[in-house]
């Protein structure tokens, strides 16, 4: 069954799913984002912290798929935040990449303490213009940085990614985002940082009565709340079976189960205190 889109604020289509690259390093970057792509995946997410840019850029032609088939999506850092800056930040990634456009860029992290994400934005914005990237956003923001940004420029991200699982539910950035069009993309969706999502006993009797992985159950709450995940694995038979979530449905009984796991905001890293 086909992952399907969800059209974004400035007009692109954003696949409901994608493949995550961080911590792979080039070569492996390379491998896999060319086997995800062939696996049936159209959106890959990258950033310059990673340091795989060129690995990603390398498995993007490897695949053999066309490049207006795949979203492409890269996050800048706080040496980029101002209003110049940001142009040389998509150049510097797209030079890397191998591209000539990006469909999605964004600030990586609000970084408070250096307060120039509001800067950021207005680079962004002005780089939207440009045509050299389809759609902008932002990662790691609270929704007061949020509210900080849109009232100081008028323009609304197309989406904001931020850690989002059973174990952390993120329900006040969820519904700020809901009442703004922002799409929220979830990384880290099946764990991985604080808390082993997938060996909740919990998760695995969801598993159990559906005949799916943890990882499958997992993936398919955040579909079924309308959010876009992006799981990253380096194994191809892993990579497969999180991608196919959307031939089954959870019940309401199964998603209140997941949703009951939240542990607040103590389960993700505070983007006042952690940034680069």
């Amino acid at each position: 069954m086909s992952a399907g889109t969800v059209r974004l604020l400035h007009g692109a289509e954003l696949p409901r799913i994608g493949a995550g690259t961080w911590p792979l390093k080039d070569a492996d970057a390379e491998r896999v984002v060319a086997d995800a792509l062939q696996a049936g995946y159209r959106l890959i997410d990258t950033a310059q912290a990673y340091g795989n840019e060129l690995g990603v850029g390398r498995g993007l032609k490897a695949s053999g798929v066309d490049r207006a088939d795949v979203f492409v999506t890269s996050k800048f850092n706080k040496q980029w935040h101002g209003r110049d800056l940001v142009a040389q930040a998509a150049q510097h990634s797209l030079d890397t990449l191998g591209l000539d456009y990006l469909d999605l860029f964004l600030i990586h992290w609000p970084n408070p303490a250096y307060d120039r994400y509001v800067e950021a934005w207005e680079g962004l914005a002005r780089l939207l213009e440009s045509g050299r990237v389809r759609a902008i956003g932002t990662s790691n923001f609270k929704p007061a940085h949020l509210e900080r940004i849109i009232k100081a420029t008028g323009v609304v991200p197309d989406v904001n990614q931020i850690q989002l699982s059973p174990a952390s539910t993120r329900n006040e950035a969820r519904a700020f985002h809901a009442g703004h069009g922002i799409v929220t993309e979830s990384w880290s969706p099946i764990g991985g940082q604080g808390v082993a999502v997938l060996d909740l006993p919990a998760v695995g009797q969801v598993a159990e009565e559906t005949g799916r992985t943890p990882a499958q159950v997992v993936l398919r709450w955040h579909v079924q709340l309308g959010l876009v995940p992006i799981p990253k694995s380096a194994d191809p038979k892993r990579l497969r079976e999180n991608l196919d979530v959307f031939s089954f449905d959870l019940t309401d009984d199964q998603m209140t189960t997941l949703s009951a796991l939240d542990r607040g905001e103590s389960a993700v890293e505070d983007s006042d205190v952690f940034g680069h």
